[in-house]
């Protein structure tokens, strides 16, 4: 499952480094090497000139070469790869890149994308300064305090018996069968998200809701919060403009195909398929 490192820590202050891990984005897409994927090192990056505040502090991984930095930075407009290098978006290495670096990808491209969005201060739009011993940047004139973007998001498999409800849902750019899911409210619980999203959506009302796990999606910034809830009442009626279709699937039906358990997802719904399904 796509996933920080256990190795990993954070850091909140930068350090030079020439054999840092350089994770360099644009319009949310990674450089990468060709044909074998590396990350650009010290000599790119220097090519690349980018000034000082494009670079961010990221922590340190652990791996068979020790400690190493990681920094994540980002470059402004379309710029042209570095020979040999391609800008590859973070879906697209899922099963290419290594898992341990993919994670650290999807963590350094939410600092990337925080960094490159608060430049400037969101209440009076003068400069900011990376504030002391956390991530956060702090404006120089009103102390308006601007941490990393995470927008918490619930995800459901209902259980009826022996079946579990899966949907198809209209904005997902993969278009499969999957459990329900939706960003929260502010002023919401999870508890409460799931039981609104879950009659909005499908029209059915659930009770004994049990947490599953959770995970950081990079896509952009969410943090899927993975439950199971048993249902109560009602008919499947969909919101047909967030829903294509939600049916019942249960151990004599042809689930939807196995894939790559990179999402908390895909492991919610293995972890309820029936043997040989």
């Amino acid at each position: 499952m796509l996933q920080t490192p256990a190795s990993f820590t954070p850091l909140f202050a930068p350090r030079p480094d020439p054999h840092a891990l350089n994770f360099l984005f644009s319009g949310g897409r990674l450089l990468v090497r060709e044909p074998d994927l590396a990350l650009p090192d010290a000599a790119v990056l220097a090519a690349l000139d980018l000034p000082p505040g494009q670079l961010q502090p990221l922590g340190l991984f652990g791996d068979r070469f020790g400690e190493r930095y990681c920094q994540a930075g980002w470059l402004d407009g379309e710029p042209a790869p570095p020979p040999g290098y391609a800008w590859r978006g973070l879906r697209s290495l899922f099963g290419e890149l290594d898992e341990q670096l993919l994670g650290l990808a999807g963590r350094a491209a939410q600092v990337a994308e925080w960094a490159r969005t608060h430049r400037f201060c969101g209440a009076c739009g003068s400069g900011t300064v990376l504030a002391t011993g956390e991530r956060c940047f702090k404006c120089v004139n009103c102390g308006h305090m601007a941490y990393p973007r995470i927008s918490p998001a619930m995800m459901v498999l209902i259980r009826k018996g022996d079946a579990v409800l899966l949907a198809m849902h209209l904005a997902s750019p993969v278009k499969r069968f999957v459990p329900l899911a939706g960003f929260l409210e502010a002023g919401e619980s999870v508890e409460e998200a799931i039981h609104r999203e879950v009659y909005e959506e499908v029209g059915l009302r659930v009770h004994n809701l049990r947490y599953f796990s959770s995970q950081s999606w990079p896509f952009p910034h969410s943090l899927m919060l993975a439950f199971t809830a048993d249902y109560l009442d009602g008919e499947i009626r969909v919101d047909e403009s967030e829903i294509a279709e939600a049916r019942w699937f249960g151990p004599d039906d042809e689930w939807p195909e196995r894939v790559p358990q990179f999402s908390v997802s895909s492991v919610l719904v293995d972890a309820h398929r029936p043997p040989g399904r």
